[in-house]
C-alpha cells in the first residue's frame, strides 16, 4: 500500500491552497468586470459626462467578499458625498487666489488623512475617500471655480453608479460571504489558545510558548478585522457584537495568562519552594488532568469536566491560601487560582464559539451570554502625534506641488496635483508609504501601454457595447485576478484605475493623442513627486515606530502604577493591539524580536498587576485601623518606585531591580505578619506583581515566610 510522506501531504495541501486561491482571484475578476460593464452601460445611458469614473469606481470599491464590498461601497459615498461638500464650499470662498485655494484643499485632504489613522477601522475608509474626492475635484477646479458645483455633482453621480453596480453584482452573483470565513478564522484561533495554554500548563517557556503567543495576538487582529464585515454579509442573522466582544475578551487575557501560569509552574518545579507534603501532588494532578481536558476532542463534552476542574482548584486555592504557612504555598494557591481562570476563559471561549458557529438570532445570543460582565471588546491604539506626522507631511508635500503648478502654469498641472493628492490619501496610512505608490507607478505603466494600444488601435474598430465588453475583457479580467492577490493589489490597482480614463471611454470617441500624451505625464510626474514626497514628509522609520510603541508602554504602566489609565480589560485589549502592530514592523527591523515582543508582554503585566494592586491600597487606605494605614503608605511607596522604573530616561541596572523585589518581599512579610483587610487579596496581588516585575517570572522567595 502507498504511504505519502509528511511533505508530500503538506505539497497537496499547499497546491489545494493555491488553487483555491487562483478561483477565488478568477472569480473576483469575472465578477469586478461584470459590475463595471454595467456600471459603464448605466452611465452611457444616464449621460454622465465621464462614465469611465464609475468603472474605476467598481474597482476601487470592489473587495473579495460580498459584505467587505458593501461597507466599502458605504463609506466611499459617504465619504464622496462628504469631500464634495467641503470642495463646493472651499473653492469659491477663494476664488482670487489660487495658491491659498490650493492651501485649504491640501489641509483639508491632510486632516481627512489625519482622522482616518486615527481611527484604524473600515470608518477610516470615509475619511480617505473625503481627501481623495477633494483633491478630484477640486485641483482641476482651482482655475475655473464657476464650473465646481456642476463638478462635484456629476462625480458624485459617477461615483456613485459604481458604487450601486459593484456591490449588487458582488451581493446577489455567487456571493462570497464572510461569515463562514469568520468561523473558520475563529475555530483556528480558538485551536490556538489551547494550545498556548497547554503549553503554559506543561511549564513550558521560550520559543514555544512566545510563538504561541505571537500568533495569538494576530489571530485577534485577523477576527477584528472580519468581524467589522459581518453586519454587511447577506446572510440572516450574524453574531452579535455583544458575543464577539466577550470572545475577545476572553482570549485577550489569555494571551497574558498563560505566561502568568507558566512563570509559577515553572518556579515550583524549580524546588526553590517548600510546599508541605499532600499539595505537591494534588497540585500536579490537577495540572494533568487540565491537560488532559485541553486535549480532549469532544468540545461539547469538555464543559463538564471544565465545570468541575474550576471548582477543584478554586476550593485548593482557597484551603491552601487559609493554610498558608510559606511563601511557597501563597505561590501554589497563586497558581490554583490563575489556573481556574484559564480553564474558565477556555470554557466560556468554547460556548461562545459554539453560540457564533450556530449564529444563533441576536435574542438567543444575548440570553446565553446576560449573566456575563459586559464586555469591552477589541480596543485600537491611536497615536494623535504620529498621525499629525504624516497628515502634516501630506500637505507639506501637496503645497510644493500646488506651487510649483502655480509658478510654472503648467496647464495640466491641476490634473497632476490631483493625482498627487490621491496618492497621498491613499497611500498614507502605512509607516512607509512610498513603495506602495512604486507598485502603483509599476502598474499603471503597463495601464498607459494597454491604455494607448486600446485607444488608438482597437476601440476606433468597436462599434458597439457588446463588442466593447468582449476587447476590454482580457486587460481587465488579468487586472481584475491580480488585485485579488494582496502583493500584487497596488500595482493591478494602477492598471485597473489608469485604463479606463486614458483609453478614453467616454460618452464617445475622442482619439486625442496630445491630450492622452499630456495626461500620461501628468500622471507620472505626480506620482514620481509622490515617491519622493512621501519618501521625505510622511515616512517613519520602522525602528522610530518601534521604539514609538515601547516608550508608550512605558508612559501607560507608569500611569497604571499612580493610578490612572484604562481598566484592565481595555488595558489589556490595547496592549494586544500594539504588540499586532509590532509584529509585521518587527520582520522589517534589525531589532531582536523575543527582546521588543517580551518587553511588550512585560509592560502589560507590569501594567496589569500594578493596576489592581493600586486599587486594593486604595481601598485599603480608607479603612480605620493603623496598620491598615501604614501598609497602605508602603504600597503607594512601593507603586511610585515602579511608576520611576518607568520613566523616560530611567536607566535601570541589575542593583534597582533587586532592591524593588526586596521592597515587594518585604511589604509581602509585612502583610503576613500583621494582617489587614483582604489580607489574601493583597498577597496574591504582590506575587503577580513581582512575577511581572522579575525577568522571565524567576522569582526568590524566602521559603521560611
Amino acid at each position: 500500500m502507498r504511504t505519502h510522506s509528511p511533505s508530500n501531504r503538506l505539497l497537496t495541501a499547499t497546491g489545494i491552497a493555491l488553487l483555491r486561491t487562483d478561483a477565488d482571484a478568477l472569480l473576483f475578476s469575472a465578477k469586478s468586470f461584470a459590475a463595471a460593464m454595467l456600471a459603464y452601460y448605466i452611465a452611457l445611458r444616464a449621460g454622465v459626462p465621464k462614465p469611465s469614473w464609475a468603472i474605476v469606481t467598481v474597482y476601487i470599491v470592489s473587495q473579495n467578499s460580498a459584505g467587505a464590498s458593501l461597507r466599502r461601497g458605504v463609506y466611499r459615498f459617504a465619504g464622496t458625498i462628504v469631500g464634495a461638500v467641503a470642495t463646493v464650499a472651499i473653492i469659491p470662498c477663494f476664488v482670487n487666489d489660487p495658491l491659498v485655494c490650493s492651501v485649504v484643499l491640501a489641509g483639508w485632504i491632510g486632516l481627512c488623512l489625519y482622522f482616518s489613522l486615527l481611527d484604524r477601522t473600515a470608518r477610516a475608509y470615509a475619511f480617505v475617500l473625503s481627501g481623495y474626492t477633494a483633491s478630484l475635484i477640486g485641483f482641476p477646479g482651482v482655475f475655473n471655480p464657476a464650473a465646481i458645483f456642476d463638478t462635484a455633482s456629476v462625480r458624485v453621480q459617477e461615483i456613485s453608479i459604481g458604487i450601486l453596480c459593484a456591490v449588487l453584482v458582488h451581493r446577489f452573483v455567487l456571493p462570497k460571504r464572510m461569515t463562514g470565513q469568520f468561523t473558520a478564522k475563529l475555530s483556528a484561533t480558538l485551536r490556538d489558545a489551547r494550545r498556548l495554554a497547554g503549553d503554559a500548563l506543561h511549564g513550558r517557556s521560550g520559543q514555544e510558548i512566545r510563538r504561541d503567543r505571537d500568533r495569538l495576538a494576530g489571530d485577534l487582529l485577523a477576527l477584528q478585522g472580519l468581524a467589522g464585515h459581518l453586519p454587511y454579509d447577506p446572510v440572516p442573522v450574524t453574531p452579535s457584537r455583544e458575543t464577539l466582544h466577550l470572545i475577545h475578551d476572553r482570549l485577550a487575557r489569555l494571551l497574558p495568562l498563560a505566561t502568568e501560569v507558566a512563570d509559577r509552574i515553572h518556579a515550583l518545579r524549580s524546588g526553590d519552594h517548600s510546599l508541605p507534603n499532600e499539595l505537591p501532588n494534588e497540585l500536579a494532578a490537577l495540572l494533568d488532568e487540565a491537560g488532559h481536558w485541553l486535549a480532549a476532542a469532544d468540545a461539547a463534552g469538555r464543559d463538564a469536566v471544565a465545570i468541575r476542574l474550576i471548582d477543584r482548584a478554586r476550593t485548593l486555592r482557597t484551603r491552601i491560601a487559609v493554610e498558608a504557612a510559606t511563601a511557597g504555598d501563597r505561590l501554589a494557591a497563586n497558581l490554583a487560582g490563575h489556573l481556574a481562570e484559564v480553564i474558565g476563559l477556555l470554557h466560556e471561549c468554547d460556548r461562545l464559539g459554539r453560540i457564533v458557529g450556530r449564529i444563533v438570532g441576536r435574542n438567543g445570543e444575548r440570553t446565553a451570554t446576560s449573566h456575563i460582565q459586559r464586555a469591552t471588546g477589541y480596543v485600537y491604539h491611536r497615536d494623535p502625534w504620529m498621525a499629525a506626522w504624516s497628515a502634516l507631511g501630506a500637505v507639506a508635500g501637496i503645497v510644493i506641488g500646488c506651487a510649483f503648478w502655480i509658478w510654472s502654469a503648467w496647464p495640466e498641472g491641476g490634473l497632476a496635483v490631483s493625482i498627487l493628492g490621491v496618492c497621498c490619501a491613499l497611500f498614507g496610512n502605512v509607516d512607509t508609504p512610498a513603495p506602495n505608490v512604486v507598485k502603483y507607478m509599476t502598474g499603471s505603466v503597463v495601464g498607459v501601454a494597454v491604455s494607448l494600444v486600446y485607444g488608438f488601435a482597437i476601440l476606433p474598430r468597436v462599434t458597439d457595447f457588446a463588442g466593447l465588453a468582449a476587447v476590454l475583457a482580457p486587460a481587465f479580467l488579468v487586472a481584475g485576478s491580480l488585485q485579488a492577490r494582496p502583493p500584487t493589489t497596488y500595482m493591478a490597482l494602477g492598471i485597473t484605475l489608469t485604463i479606463p480614463i486614458l483609453s478614453g471611454l467616454g460618452a464617445s470617441y475622442a482619439g486625442d493623442f496630445a491630450g492622452s500624451l499630456n495626461s500620461v505625464v501628468a500622471l507620472f510626474a505626480a506620482t514620481g513627486f509622490a515617491v519622493v514626497s512621501m519618501s521625505l514628509f510622511q515616512t517613519i522609520p520602522v525602528d522610530a515606530a518601534i521604539g514609538r510603541l515601547l516608550r508608550l508602554n512605558r508612559r501607560d504602566v507608569r500611569r497604571r502604577a499612580l493610578g490612572g489609565a484604562p481598566d484592565e480589560a481595555l488595558w489589556t485589549s490595547l496592549m494586544i493591539d500594539r504588540t499586532a502592530l509590532l509584529l509585521p514592523r518587527l520582520r522589517l527591523s534589525g531589532a531582536s524580536h523575543p527582546d521588543v515582543l517580551d518587553d511588550t508582554l512585560h509592560h502589560l503585566r507590569v501594567g496589569h498587576a500594578a493596576g489592581r494592586f493600586h486599587r486594593a491600597i486604595r481601598h485599603l487606605d480608607g479603612n480605620d485601623g493603623a496598620s491598615d494605614g501604614e501598609i497602605a503608605y508602603d504600597g503607594f511607596e512601593l507603586l511610585t518606585a515602579i511608576a520611576l522604573r518607568f520613566g523616560p530616561g530611567y536607566r535601570a541596572g541589575p542593583s534597582d531591580a533587586t532592591a524593588l523585589h526586596r521592597r515587594v518581599e518585604a511589604l509581602a512579610a509585612r502583610i503576613a505578619d500583621s494582617p489587614p483587610a483582604d489580607r489574601a487579596l493583597l498577597l496574591d496581588l504582590l506575587i503577580d506583581l513581582r512575577f511581572a516585575l522579575g525577568p522571565g517570572g524567576a522569582v526568590t522567595w524566602e521559603n521560611d515566610r
